[in-house]
């Protein structure tokens, strides 16, 4: 699980000059993304250090979530509430070509560090504002967290057993999606800027609930047309079946889904019933749903009588759609996995060497690369920084820097 690549290569957003003023997740990960494609990302953390050098575990004093969320970038140490804080921000807002932050409406103008300020500085700057409820709007106001948005965006309602109460995700899966979708509107933002001469900077408005509420499939036509509102289903889905989670004779949990008549038809096929696909209960995807029940308590019984891997066996060898449910451990030990290096070891200065999921996506001409892990140490990387920038020495030099 070596990380592949890197030494030497040009990454393709070299050149890419990213301020994360954000905290804990979704603008973090963002500008993660950015960095692992080689942009110079410069993350601002107050004296305090990012909450999310808090979340989850540490080993000893080193916070292990942390290695991930800062890999590639260099660390610096700003107190945006100290007037004397903001002239460095506004050198680094001339400097970058995108800043990202995640502080409430109005926070960052109170500051004199709005986009309207800042543009007068760079008008070439493109600047991400992260909220939970948007820039404007009756929540606009509101603290926002990932999991409002999850509950705020319908994905909670939906989601959790019929006869059990809506369900949160147990990871950041609002900041998740954020944080992906907020990469592509910085590129966009980029390409226009850039290929398109369009030759300034914009706001980029994401809120957390957006996102999330995109993808959440038809719901809002289905409303709409049909006045259908979406319930909760357990691990079934309300547009086709067999899909549900399947437990096996030896214990082990597997997951199938059959979207179209032709993979439902091989899972009729792998658990030796190929008849039903001429059953008018099973022959169409109408039929299909109208009989989920007994659709489920023939797939249910038939994994349940095998092995993980006679089931396993039996679907390959149909060409039947199915995967095991794993845990942390399987993931880290499957072939699969291995031979995509979808998981990597990285040198580390605190703990010798540390897995981290890799770069995504993977590139054939131009792939990203982790140079470093996430470091320690509060400004870190102040001396760099503070050198590569013009002004900031004098800045410097005139009231001192404040560094861990």
């Amino acid at each position: 699980m070596q990380q592949p690549g890197g030494d030497g290569m040009t990454l393709p957003l070299e050149g890419i000059r990213v301020i994360d003023c954000s905290r804990v997740l979704a603008g973090p990960l963002c500008t993660m993304i950015l960095a692992d494609l080689g942009a110079d990302v410069i993350k601002v953390e107050h004296p305090r250090g990012d909450d999310a050098r808090r979340w989850g575990k540490s080993k000893g004093d080193v916070p292990l979530w942390w290695k991930m969320i800062a890999r590639n970038k260099r660390l610096i140490v700003l107190d945006l509430n100290q007037e004397e804080d903001h002239e460095t921000v506004r050198k680094l807002a001339a400097w970058a070509d995108i800043l990202i932050e995640n502080f409430r409406p109005g926070r960052m103008e109170q500051w004199g560090l709005g986009y309207e300020q800042l543009k007068e500085i760079n008008p070439r700057l493109i600047m991400v504002r992260v909220t939970g409820f948007g820039q404007y709007g009756p929540r606009s106001g509101e603290p926002g967290f990932g999991t409002l948005a999850e509950a705020f965006s319908g994905f909670a309602y939906m989601t959790g057993q019929a006869d059990g109460p809506p369900t949160l995700p147990p990871f950041g899966l609002a900041d998740g999606v954020a944080a992906l979708t907020g990469t592509y509107a910085t590129m966009i933002a980029l390409y226009w800027r850039d290929a398109r001469n369009g030759g300034m900077g914009q706001v980029i408005d994401l809120s957390l609930y957006e996102p999330l509420f995109h993808i959440l499939g038809p719901q809002v036509i289905e409303y709409s047309q049909l006045g259908v509102v979406q319930q909760r289903t357990g691990n079934r889905s309300p547009r086709t079946a067999p899909r549900n989670a399947y437990q096996t004779a030896s214990g082990q949990w597997v997951a199938v889904s059959a979207g179209t008549q032709q993979t439902a038809n091989r899972v009729f096929e792998a658990i030796g019933r190929p008849e039903l696909r001429e059953d008018p209960r099973f022959s169409t995807s109408k039929g299909r749903l109208s009989n989920a029940d007994e659709v489920d308590r023939l797939v249910a019984e038939w994994i349940g009588q095998h092995s993980l891997e006679q089931v396993l066996a039996r679907f390959k060898e149909c060409q039947a759609p199915i995967a095991p449910i794993y845990s942390i451990d399987q993931i880290v030990a499957d072939d699969h996995y291995r031979a995509r290096q979808s998981i990597v070891s990285v040198p580390d200065e605190d703990l010798g060497e540390v897995l981290m999921q890799n770069v995504i996506p993977k590139m054939s001409l131009t792939p990203g690369a982790i140079r470093h892990a996430g470091r320690t140490k509060l400004g870190a990387d102040t001396e760099s920084v503070y050198k590569d920038i013009v002004g900031l020495d004098r800045l410097r030099s005139e009231r001192g820097m404040r560094e861990s």
